[in-house]
């Protein structure tokens, strides 16, 4: 996958290079490509900003300059142009595993207080947020993106069932999880967990997922379709918090 990153500050992914996603980037699994906006500054003082019209505080990335530089992209490897922003849409697991499945994206790291609508709506394919909170730049929420998306492209996580039983797979919540000792600081884990009974085990897991989503994220409960049991389940715990 070919994922290209127009940003005032490059030096910002080379966190990148680090871990699971640093070998699939050196395997080629997946290529970064990076396109200084500065190349296309407007002077000599490097501006590629001015202030918005109409007033207001702060600057506004030109337009001109983003264009120049996503047309410094080849053609072939342009895909689908993002740009990050508090407006967009907001970040979930099956966005970033639609986004997996594209041969290439661009990714516009915008700063300041945005980028000239202009750019947008002539050239953006669509917007994304990462969540409701305000970054310094563009370039904290790219990172986030391609570490998401990263995790679906084959290759990169070496055990798929790790990605299979992550957070948010089937809709749900990961629930806790333990290791060695058996126990820490007289806090012994769930005895279940010793049992060996493989098939228990994951009921127990998929039980403590279910509680989990409906404590922390019970927005989520929405849009999955849950068996009888869980539905039990949910109403029972339901009842115990009123009571």
């Amino acid at each position: 996958m070919n994922i290209n990153i127009i940003t005032l500050f490059p030096e910002i992914f080379e966190a990148l290079n680090y871990g699971l996603l640093g070998q699939a980037i050196n395997r080629e699994d997946i290529k970064i490509n990076i396109y200084n906006l500065r190349k296309h500054q407007i002077n000599r003082h490097g501006q590629v900003d001015d202030k918005p019209y109409g007033g207001g505080e702060g600057m506004v990335l030109m337009a001109e300059p983003l264009e120049k530089s996503l047309k410094d992209i080849p053609v072939e490897i342009l895909g689908k142009i993002i740009n990050l922003s508090p407006q967009g849409k907001l970040l979930n697991h099956e966005k970033s595993k639609e986004l997996s499945s594209l041969k290439s994206i661009t990714i516009i790291s915008g700063r300041y207080e945005g980028i000239d609508e202009r750019f947008i709506s002539q050239y953006v394919d669509e917007e994304i947020s990462i969540g409701d909170f305000v970054l310094s730049g563009g370039e904290f929420a790219a990172l986030s993106l391609i570490d998401s998306i990263s995790r679906f492209i084959p290759g990169v996580i070496g055990n798929k069932n790790s990605v299979d039983l992550d957070s948010l797979s089937q809709g749900f919540l990961k629930g806790p999880v333990f290791t060695r000792p058996e126990n820490f600081n007289s806090e012994p884990i769930p005895e279940i967990l010793l049992s060996g009974d493989h098939a228990k085990i994951q009921e127990w897991k998929d039980k403590q997922a279910l509680i989990r989503t409906f404590e922390r994220r019970p927005e989520l409960l929405k849009s999955i379709k849950l068996t009888k049991k869980q539905k039990k389940l949910l109403e029972d715990l339901a009842s115990k918090r009123i009571l």
